[in-house]
């Protein structure tokens, strides 16, 4: 009798930056979740809460914008998103469920993004990777994160504690 086996966890790979010139202000992520990798877009989940929030630090109603419009209007403010990770192996969304981690390469940061200052983590999975970024001069914040999983903070206690990335911005 064959011996059961669980099934492999897929090969997932995150999405390309969106990142240019005049960013200032990062949002790293950990990995997209289920949704945002089926729909190619950043935080497509409709209970994130990433797209509200992104909306009341620029005073644009971005969350309403239609996806390819809602990241021009982004990059215009000196924002910028990606993920600590650029591939990994999970099942579902949760972060927990991350296997055989990959981190994105970042070494080119500071050419594409020259006048990049703050780097904002959604959450402790990505707040991991802050000391890297301090040792590299960027000012940094670790966040609540915005994913419907983690729901014990409302959008007004999280939106104010993202206030933080406006503090050494010039928006």
């Amino acid at each position: 009798m064959a011996q059961a086996t669980s099934p492999l966890s897929p090969a997932l790979a995150g999405l390309a930056p969106v990142i240019d010139e005049r960013t200032r202000i990062l949002v790293l992520g950990s990995f997209p979740g289920a949704a945002s990798l089926a729909a190619q877009q950043y935080y497509a989940h409709p209970r994130n809460l990433l797209w509200p929030i992104l909306s009341a630090l620029t005073g644009e109603p971005l969350a309403a914008l239609p996806y390819a419009e809602r990241l021009p209007r982004l990059l215009a403010h000196g924002f910028g998103l990606w993920d600590v990770l650029g591939a990994c192996e999970r099942e579902g969304s949760l972060d927990s469920a991350i296997r055989k981690p990959a981190a994105n390469d970042f070494a080119r940061l500071r050419e594409l993004c020259p006048l990049l200052e703050t780097v904002g983590f959604n959450g402790q999975t990505s707040g991991k990777f802050a000391p890297q970024f301090t040792a590299a001069g960027y000012r940094t914040v670790v966040l609540p994160s915005t994913s419907p999983a983690h729901a014990s903070l409302t959008l007004a206690q999280k939106l104010e504690q993202w206030k933080a990335l406006l503090e050494s911005g010039r928006l």
